[in-house]
Order: structure tokens, then C-alpha cells, then sequence
């Protein structure tokens, strides 16, 4: 079976790390809404290539999260006068009723970022002890050009890179392109413990603790939108180049769709 490797931008023959065992994480829903028919395509794909690798005689161990705090699950909740949690609950159930419509099987796991924040923490912690992250009054930032090799997924240099483009453009930080790995609590929104103060994790450390944690340090496919290539994959390489000694195998299988 051949797949697209982003990293590469070919098709390649696949070969798992284990022979009997798929590890595959793929990017899930932020759950402020009901998921969209664009949402439910790649939901789709990912599901059949898991349903196929077990076709073939795999044992696929097949996690995909829910991200259940960010700045849009905030708004939602304000406006309806519900709590964060409570809105997490109520769209991850309706992600379940339509995935099941739609035939899609349930992940081997659907890790939420909020029962994981120890994980992020400890992630973000030895970041900042190599010197790949900074903290500034609570909100802690990755430092993009201390890493050489970022925008290698999306084949973008740093200089190429537009500003603004699902980018958070904030004077607080040394350099544009660097993005949030812990943002300090603002009034009323909800927060953890961190060796930095109160606070939630950044949208783009959530997946690298969640299959750090589920899958270990190396994965054979990493799946997801083309949407994600930049920054969210970018930056999920960053971090996981620093954090381990190898790059995950299988993010350079990041499926676009």
C-alpha cells in the first residue's frame, strides 16, 4: 500500500515499525459546534484506511482527540451561559451520534486535551529547560527560529511564512512566528496549576503530548487535514524533534484530504 508523505510530497510504500501493529494518531474536532460535512471527510478517509490496515491483518491502535478548551469553546459558552466542560460534553456527544450516521467506528482512544494537561505541562517544562521556550508574565511561547528545521512539512522558510495566517500576532512575543504553548489565565475563562501560574494549554502542544502519551514516541501515521500542515503539523514536529531524539516516523504521513 502506498501513501502520501507530506514531508516528502510523494507517494510511498508503507511499512509499519511493527509488523503485527498500526499506530496512528489523527487530529479530531474542536468541540464548540456540530462537525461540518469539510470536518467529516477527513473523518471519513482516516477511518477507512484504519478499517483497511485492519482488513490486512493489523492491529491498529487508532487514537483520536477531542480539543475541549480553546479561545472559541470560550466564546460558545459565554454566549450560551454555559461552562467550557459543559459544552465539551454536549458536542462530543453529537460527534458521536453523526460519526455513527456516518459509519465511522470509534478511535481505540478519544483522549480530551483537558484530562492530559499534566502531560502538556511536562512537555512545555523541557521545551523551556532547553531553551526553545520562553515565558512572558504566565503565557509561554515556542521560540520557531531556534528550531533550523521549521516549516520543513509545509516547505515553507520562516521568511516565506505570512504573518496573520492562523498565526496569533501579539506584541508580547520575541518574534511573530513564535505561538502560545500556555496562555495565562484572563478573567473568568478556566485554568490549571503550572509552574508558570494559572492558565490553559495552546491549541498546538495538545496533540504532541496526547500521542506522546498514547502511542509513544514513535508512530507510524500521522493524519490530518491539509489545513494542518501550517501551522499545527509544523509545529508538532518542532516540538517532537526537540522533545525525543528521532522525529515521529510517521508524521511525514500527514494525509491531506
Amino acid at each position: 500500500m502506498r501513501l502520501y508523505n507530506t514531508l516528502t510530497r510523494r507517494k510511498e510504500e508503507f511499512h509499519p515499525i511493527d509488523e503485527k501493529e498500526v499506530k496512528m494518531y489523527s487530529c479530531g474536532p474542536t468541540v464548540y459546534n456540530y462537525f461540518h460535512i469539510g470536518n467529516a471527510r477527513p473523518f471519513i478517509i482516516f477511518d477507512t484506511l484504519r478499517r483497511y490496515l485492519e482488513y490486512k491483518g493489523y492491529n491498529v491502535k487508532f487514537v483520536q482527540n477531542f480539543t475541549d478548551i480553546d479561545d472559541k469553546m470560550i466564546k460558545r459558552a459565554n454566549e450560551e451561559g454555559i461552562t467550557v466542560k459543559e459544552l465539551a460534553d454536549k458536542f462530543i456527544n453529537e460527534y458521536f451520534v453523526d460519526a455513527r450516521r456516518l459509519g465511522i467506528k470509534e478511535a481505540t482512544i478519544h483522549p480530551r486535551a483537558t484530562e492530559n494537561i499534566d502531560a502538556i505541562i511536562e512537555m512545555i517544562k523541557k521545551l523551556e529547560e532547553k531553551g526553545f521556550a520562553y515565558n512572558v508574565d504566565g503565557d509561554v511561547y515556542f521560540s520557531a527560529k531556534r528550531f533550523e528545521e521549521y516549516g520543513k512539512l509545509s516547505h515553507q522558510s520562516l521568511e516565506d511564512l505570512e504573518l496573520g495566517s492562523r498565526i496569533d500576532v501579539n506584541e508580547r512575543k520575541k518574534d511573530p512566528m513564535d505561538f502560545a504553548l500556555w496562555k495565562a489565565q484572563k478573567p473568568g475563562e478556566p485554568a490549571w496549576d503550572s509552574p508558570w501560574g494559572k492558565g490553559r494549554p495552546g491549541w498546538h502542544i495538545e496533540c504532541s503530548a496526547m500521542a506522546n502519551r498514547y502511542l509513544g514516541e514513535t508512530i507510524d501515521v500521522h493524519s490530518g487535514g491539509q489545513d494542518l500542515v501550517f501551522p499545527h503539523h509544523d509545529n508538532e514536529i518542532a516540538r517532537v524533534k526537540l522533545q525525543t531524539a528521532s522525529l515521529l516516523h510517521g508524521i511525514g504521513f500527514t494525509m491531506v484530504s
